[in-house]
């Protein structure tokens, strides 16, 4: 499959390509991973190209030891990465929960299929959203985005490698089997003009680095093992310099870190588009292939006076609590339109007060077929 890039003209590009390509661009050194499907062209396309730039790609046994080698290599200095869908990232969450506690920057592609277990491999879904907000067990900040077109698979793979190196922690991009499929003709900017973002480097003697140092963006360098640098890596509550503590005031303050490095940043994580929501008397709220057929959806019903906007999070979590509720507020109703049977209504409910809203309609689907425009339209006309 070619991930061929001319700056500046079309290319027929399928969405897992956009994203490998989007992975190359951002400066991926190191990929491990088991192929499945819906996700299996990412790992083909970079078991060709990582080798060809010196870089390194790895299958592994299973999912459990691909993430584990994700972050070692990062722990080593490396951009590492890895794809998956249902099943593998399920397997993926404790040692996710350890790059979250131990701050390690990688990225976890999730192309969402039909559940639970084995499921609908071919067939797409939006199942995982809780689970990439709460999989892993414990009190945990995720960044986790979202796309809807082939361009975005690219841009916000670039933004997930950007996010996680900035602030030291795991990434996931959500997809569907939808987007990764699909093929689009996409313009891609030129590799100048592209923001690639690279963790920040100590520049203290080694004798005075904390690889966990307070500090008030809650944000830290970050020493590579092999550096010349001493410090430990655990998945136990740790102290500045890495080893585990049991006391109370040094466990609070690595929560607090692990809480606020993102809580203080929202500004800058959050990503959400509004689509004729000017005039919007009423909202529907879709996020990646959904999100397609509420647009087009949107357009036919406009043609026919109603006034009705889209609003779509291209960051899932954190969830854009003060952008929604802000958008809803002069509305009159909402349709909630996700192929799971009820993951996002509630999000949207709590962020609205549940008072603010009489008027809450949902559109759930999770047989394997993606919701239609010309359903989304039907609801659209019951609601006005």
């Amino acid at each position: 499959m070619s991930t061929d890039r001319r700056a500046g003209k079309p290319s027929l590009l399928q969405g897992n390509a956009a994203v490998a390509l989007g992975a190359l661009d951002a400066g991926v050194q190191f990929f491990g991973g088991y192929p499945i499907t819906p996700s299996t062209e990412i790992a083909e396309i970079l078991a060709r190209e990582l080798p060809r730039r010196g870089d390194k790609f790895i299958q592994m046994e299973d999912e459990i030891g691909s993430i584990a080698a994700v972050l070692g290599a990062s722990i080593a200095g490396l951009k590492s990465m890895t794809a998956t869908s249902g099943p593998g990232f399920s397997l993926m969450q404790e040692n996710l929960g350890f790059g979250m506690s131990a701050e390690v920057p990688c990225v976890i592609v999730n192309v969402q299929r039909g559940g639970p277990s084995t499921g609908l491999p071919t067939n797409p879904a939006q199942g995982d959203i809780m689970q990439a907000r709460w999989g892993t067990h414990g009190d945990h900040p995720v960044i986790a985005l979202y796309p809807d077109s082939i361009l975005e698979c690219y841009e916000l793979t670039i933004r997930a490698f950007n996010l996680s190196e900035k602030y030291r922690t795991p990434v996931i991009l959500l997809m569907d089997e939808v987007l990764a499929h699909m093929r689009e003709s996409v313009v891609l900017p030129p590799k100048d003009k592209l923001n690639i973002i690279h963790r920040i480097k100590p520049n203290v003697p080694p004798e005075w680095y904390k690889h966990y140092k307070k500090n008030p963006k809650y944000i830290s360098p970050v020493a590579s093992f092999g550096e010349g640098y001493r410090f430990h890596i655990t998945g136990l509550t740790h102290d500045e310099s890495g080893f585990p503590t049991s006391k109370h005031d040094e466990a609070n303050d690595m929560m607090e870190r692990l809480l606020r490095k993102i809580t203080d940043n929202l500004d800058d994580l959050i990503q959400i588009e509004p689509f004729y929501m000017e005039d919007a008397e009423i909202a529907i709220f879709a996020a990646g292939v959904v999100a397609r057929s509420a647009k087009e959806a949107i357009l036919q019903a406009r043609k026919k006076g109603i006034k009705v906007g889209l609003i779509r999070p291209l960051t899932i979590w954190p969830f854009p609590d003060q952008d929604v509720e802000n958008m809803l507020e002069s509305t009159k109703a909402v349709i909630i339109a996700e192929m799971n049977q009820g993951q996002l209504i509630n999000e949207v409910k709590r962020v609205t007060k549940y008072g603010q809203h009489s008027r809450f309609y949902r559109i759930q689907k999770y047989n394997g077929l993606v919701i239609t425009p010309e359903e989304i339209l039907r609801k659209i006309a019951e609601v006005a």
